[in-house]
């Protein structure tokens, strides 16, 4: 098969999974889980229902791929915002800010307790404290954070803490979240 072909076949096929996600995502927002079906999606997306199936199984193989793509797309988006700060302590700032005012739009829906049970969300759970821990490793070289705690350990306590945004009734409220947790990082006074 010729290079260009593969590509087209390769770039079509992408385009009809990214639709059929988008589609799927689209029709739970407005109609609630129970109402979305097989048809339903493939009508939407402007597919066959056969075709549907040679890409996925069921509905709920569709939100899990919706959720993983969701889950890369914000553990990019910290990448992003780590690149764009200066000192390791900013960037640690940063990034936690993102990442509790992302926790902060999930607000623990059924979906979203059905979609944090894939093997997707445990891998990018590891790849994220492993981030947040070279965060913090980076800023105690630098003494700009406190060096007498593992990265490890703070790691954990910085995600657990801001995960609470999730339930914080404003962005102000998030705002204060970081800010406590942040103080908890600062270098001890001697």
């Amino acid at each position: 098969m010729p290079k260009l072909w593969t590509e087209t076949v390769e770039a079509h096929r992408r385009a009809v999974r990214d639709a059929t996600l988008d589609a799927t995502a689209a029709l739970v927002a407005e109609h609630g889980l129970a109402a979305v079906t097989m048809s339903r999606i493939a009508e939407e997306t402007g597919i066959g229902r056969a075709t549907l199936y040679k890409y996925f199984a069921d509905v709920n193989a569709i939100l899990m791929a919706w959720h993983e793509r969701q889950v890369m797309s914000h553990l990019h988006h910290l990448a992003a915002i780590r690149n764009q700060a200066g000192d390791p302590g900013q960037q640690l700032e940063d990034v936690l800010e993102a990442f509790a005012l992302i926790s902060h739009e999930d607000h623990g829906t059924e979906l979203t307790a059905l979609l944090h049970r894939g093997p997707h969300v445990a891998r990018a759970q590891q790849h994220l404290q492993e981030f947040v821990q070279n965060l913090l490793a980076e800023g105690a070289r630098a003494g700009v954070l406190r060096s007498d705690v593992a990265p490890s350990e703070l790691a954990s306590y910085c995600l657990h803490a801001l995960t609470a945004a999730s339930s914080l009734p404003s962005k102000a409220a998030v705002q204060r979240l970081v800010s406590v947790t942040l103080a908890g990082l600062r270098p001890p006074l001697h």
